[in-house]
């Protein structure tokens, strides 16, 4: 049997990979395969499998990518993954993609996929707009079309139909990857010291950049192997880490949390293929399904209003109940205008429900951990000493 050491070396390979080798392999593997990107928070992945292409995950150039050409597009007040985008862009690593999908996450995201049409215009772009009306008659409706609108796209980008039988076939393989994301992060609930969050953000990372019937084999893989292999359980203190839904920490900011004393058993990491919390339905339209389960069955993110005040944070809460976290680290990254705004309001929920917390912020690149690591060991030995 695979080992977990040989899963994640396998993982961390394709995760440090910037010029996506694995992805390029499997468009040349068979003519006329295409590769559609997608940036953070999410995509209907489902369509674009339909559509016989592979999404491929992009969440910045992570730590090891020195950003030149980027920083001419942008303010030196903007998040950086917008700029190591570019660069990625510029410095040709991303010149087999064939399309690529801005989701809505903030103004400098929609402004990304504007400057993304002007500097590769032979290269099909789209700015997904997910709704903030989550009434099924008028966000559903208005996502429906939406759907219905990036369906046509690819199906020009591809030249073939995607018919309602190719989409529900995606649709049970998503749902099959989604059921396996939910069981391996039950199971690092349970067992944090079987499941470090370091391995998982690897899986999860790699997951995105591979064919989902590829993923599904290794989540089964590594839980299989983590299962059997002895791990020494230590006195770490159970936390949950909100804030980073967009651009992602680099893996030593994980791995120096982890190192100050925390099992992180609740995160809102790589939040694509864990966004919608439920099966989507297979007997139904499957734009309808996939525009009822975004409306009805989604988490709760700083990009998703919510209309009650009172309800705002509660789904954090419940989450850190359901894995039962001792208290809450919101990292959020610098220059991240709609987690910033929402930490203050996250961070209220928290002190009514007496739930301890602490805050900082991080660049993807970020290089100096001590301090991260310094205040982390802090907040764990405050739990336990007066918790």
């Amino acid at each position: 049997m695979t080992s977990t050491a040989e899963i994640v070396s396998r993982c961390e390979a394709i995760f440090e990979d910037l010029d996506f080798t694995a992805a390029r392999a499997w468009k040349d593997a068979v003519p006329g395969r295409k590769v559609v990107g997608f940036l953070p928070l999410y995509a209907p992945l489902e369509l674009i499998h339909a559509a016989g292409c592979l999404p491929l995950g992009l969440f910045g150039g992570g730590d090891k990518l020195e950003v030149i050409h980027g920083d001419a597009f942008y303010q030196s007040y903007i998040c950086r993954i917008p700029r190591s985008t570019v660069e990625l862009g510029m410095t040709r690593r991303l010149d087999f993609v064939d399309g690529m999908i801005f989701p809505f996450v903030c103004d400098v995201i929609r402004n990304l996929s504007g400057m993304w049409k002007i500097m590769f215009p032979n290269v099909w772009t789209k700015f997904f707009d997910t709704p903030q009306n989550f009434d099924p008659e008028i966000g559903g409706s208005y996502y429906v079309a939406e759907l219905q609108e990036m369906r046509e796209g690819l199906e020009a980008l591809t030249g073939r139909k995607i018919s309602d039988d190719d989409l529900r076939r995606s649709i049970a393989l998503y749902n099959e990857n989604r059921r396996l994301v939910r069981q391996l992060y039950a199971f690092r609930a349970r067992q944090p010291w079987k499941a470090p969050t370091s391995e998982v953000y690897l899986l999860m990372r790699a997951g995105l950049m591979m064919d989902v019937a590829e993923h599904n084999a290794l989540l089964v893989s590594y839980m299989a192997a983590a299962e059997k292999e002895e791990r020494p359980k230590r006195d770490n203190v159970r936390v949950a880490i909100y804030g980073s839904f967009c651009e992602q920490p680099p893996l030593n900011l994980i791995k120096s949390i982890e190192m100050a004393g925390c099992y992180v058993v609740e995160d809102d990491y790589i939040l694509v293929n864990r966004f919608l919390t439920e099966d989507v339905a297979l007997d139904i339209d499957p734009l309808q399904a996939l525009a009822a389960a975004y409306i009805g069955h989604s988490v709760e993110t700083s990009c998703k209003y919510v209309p009650r005040e009172g309800e705002k944070g509660k789904f954090h809460v419940d989450q850190i109940r359901k894995a039962d976290a001792e208290g809450v680290i919101y990292a959020t990254p610098s220059f991240c205008d709609p987690a910033l705004l929402d930490r203050p309001m996250i961070c209220k929920k928290l002190t009514e429900e007496g739930i301890p917390h602490i805050s900082f912020k991080y660049a993807e690149n970020s290089g100096q951990m001590q301090p991260v690591r310094e205040q982390a060991g802090t907040f764990a030995d405050s739990i336990k000493l007066w918790s």
